[in-house]
């Protein structure tokens, strides 16, 4: 049989405590944070990988408008696809 554990009872530990009361006035921290240039230089390539994920690979507008423009035969002149194969060979950096 156990008749006592300490010789002190916990009620008189809780009432031999004292308190103090701080009556400084605290001021009011503003919370801030800071970010890395990588992680905007990441935050900015996620959102250009959205956008181009969002963006379909063929403008069919565009596609439409040249669609016309080749039904007419007098569009397709020397002039003509000497500035598309420019552009083509431009784009593949010939």
């Amino acid at each position: 049989m156990i008749n006592k554990l300490t010789g002190v009872t916990p009620i008189n530990d809780v009432q031999s405590t004292k308190r103090t009361h701080s009556t400084g006035s605290t001021k009011a921290a503003s919370d801030s944070i800071s970010v890395s240039k990588e992680a905007k230089e990441l935050a900015e390539a996620y959102f250009l990988n959205e956008v181009a994920d969002e963006t379909p690979d063929v403008r069919s507008d565009l596609v439409a408008q040249i669609k016309e423009k080749i039904k007419d035969p007098s569009y397709l002149s020397a002039e003509v696809i000497n500035s598309a194969a420019e552009k083509i060979m431009s784009s593949f950096g010939i």
